[in-house]
């Protein structure tokens, strides 16, 4: 389909080379069509379905979107409303979607929906959704606190209708699916933000340096290059634990643990890096001039996005079978 036949592991060597970018919203948006909104149709969906939505979005004249998250619905996936019904060999469409990243200019959704009444872990299903069909509103683009050279959109349902061979794999395995895509997602969230701590560590250690209180550089301050250099350690962690993960996951194994633990601690450490450090530029970090401030505010986003800081503790817990018994 277009693809180089590689393993999940050049996702993440890609993944890493994009936090290179100046900001984290491009990243996000590649990382979007690269690990969140593919993944289960690359692995499950039909060849015909792969040729019409998947070939072009890995050529790039498609833009891919995840339609998860809902107003009342974000980390609570099994909570959405949105509901596909079937008639005849058609669904037909109605709720909304909320935070959908490019939604504003994407071709097609992966969407997931209720198909059925039955359990919400059974009665969900994942289904490629032209963007262009009648009923389909996207009613504005977020003004959002960072990521703002990203496209985040709230977008409406009212009577769209899809084929129903714009399914996914199998009708009620949309929750399974998506959990798998979200391992991907997890794991590629990590690898973005790498760099961008690497760069704003360095950047704030060149910026110490040549910045002079009280009469000598505030770099030359013991509580200052301690702490860069404690940040810089913890990145390397964040780091071996990703590629342990990765390495693991190429191997056909259950990482569930192990990415909720990056994500957690990538969501953590990003607060950690860019605060301390916008600490140190002192008034020039309160600027919209240096990449700290941007960083900031941009990278604030990921003990948010793909699953809270507080879901990825209750998924740990869970695997460490730690929670209370029922």
């Amino acid at each position: 389909y277009g693809g180089m036949g590689l393993d999940f592991s050049y996702n993440i060597a890609v993944a890493e080379e994009l936090g290179n970018i100046r900001c984290a919203g491009i990243p996000m948006a590649v990382g979007v069509q690269t690990g969140m909104a593919t993944p289960a149709l690359t692995r499950f969906g039909s060849h015909e379905l792969k040729k019409q939505f998947l070939l072009p979005t890995i050529a790039g004249d498609f833009v891919a979107c995840l339609g998860v998250s809902e107003a009342g619905a974000g980390s609570d996936v099994a909570n959405i409303k949105t509901t596909a019904v079937r008639k005849g060999d058609e669904y037909v469409i109605n709720g909304g979607k909320m935070w959908i990243t490019s939604g504003s200019q994407a071709d097609w959704m992966c969407l997931l929906a209720n198909t059925s009444e039955g359990p919400p872990h059974q009665n969900k299903s994942l289904i490629c959704l032209p963007m262009n069909l009648p009923g389909i509103h996207v009613a504005k683009k977020i003004d959002k606190l960072g990521m703002r050279s990203s496209d985040t959109a709230q977008i409406f349902f009212e009577d769209v209708r899809v084929p129903c061979k714009n399914l996914i794999g199998e009708e009620g395995k949309g929750f399974t699916y998506q959990m798998l895509q979200f391992q991907e997602e997890r794991l590629l969230g990590v690898a973005l933000v790498l760099a961008p701590m690497e760069t704003v560590i360095q950047e704030t250690i060149d910026y110490t340096r040549e910045r002079k209180v009280f009469g000598q550089p505030v770099l030359h301050n013991q509580t200052v290059h301690f702490r860069l250099a404690e940040l810089a350690t913890e990145v390397e962690l964040l780091r071996s634990l990703l590629h342990r993960a990765v390495a693991l996951y190429v191997e056909g194994n259950d990482v569930t643990k192990l990415a909720s633990m990056a994500k957690l601690k990538a969501g953590r450490l990003t607060r950690e890096v860019t605060d301390s450090c916008l600490q140190f530029w002192g008034g020039m970090g309160f600027t919209n001039e240096v990449l700290v401030s941007r960083l900031y505010r941009d990278l604030r986003l990921i003990s948010i996005g793909g699953g809270t800081d507080e879901t990825m503790l209750s998924i740990i817990c869970k695997y460490m079978e730690i929670l209370p018994r029922k």
